[in-house]
């Protein structure tokens, strides 16, 4: 996948996927797994930027709602974290399209990381 890192801070990480004709599903829709990725990229970021490097973080939960058909360009992917403990980090995300006058999210995740022991 080849996913930018736009913005980062300890309260959120903006990420960008540019999808083409590999992207699609028939009927023209951004595959699942693309957003899915998308999302699991931003989760780890954001977690990343407040634990530091932590390299056995890892997804145990992840649900995804695929609101509304995103089609060719680029996806956003603003995720946060909702909650931050000392075994799990709990993690929110929208994805939504770049194009003008489109306000309303094509996809809602939320997803859970592990964090080891130190």
């Amino acid at each position: 996948m080849d996913v930018e890192l736009v913005s980062l801070d300890r309260q959120k990480a903006i990420m960008r996927i540019r999808c083409d004709e590999t992207s699609l599903r028939p009927g023209g829709s951004v595959a699942g797994p693309i957003m899915m990725g998308l999302a699991d990229a931003a989760f780890y970021a954001v977690i990343l930027a407040n634990l530091g490097m932590v390299p056995l973080a890892v997804t145990t939960s992840f649900n995804i709602n695929f609101l509304r058909k995103p089609g060719l360009g680029d996806l956003y992917c603003r995720a946060s974290i909702l909650k931050l403990g000392s075994r799990l980090a709990v993690c929110d995300a929208i994805i939504y399209t770049n194009d003008p006058g489109e306000d309303e999210p094509a996809a809602h995740a939320t997803g859970t990381y592990s964090i080891p022991p130190s």
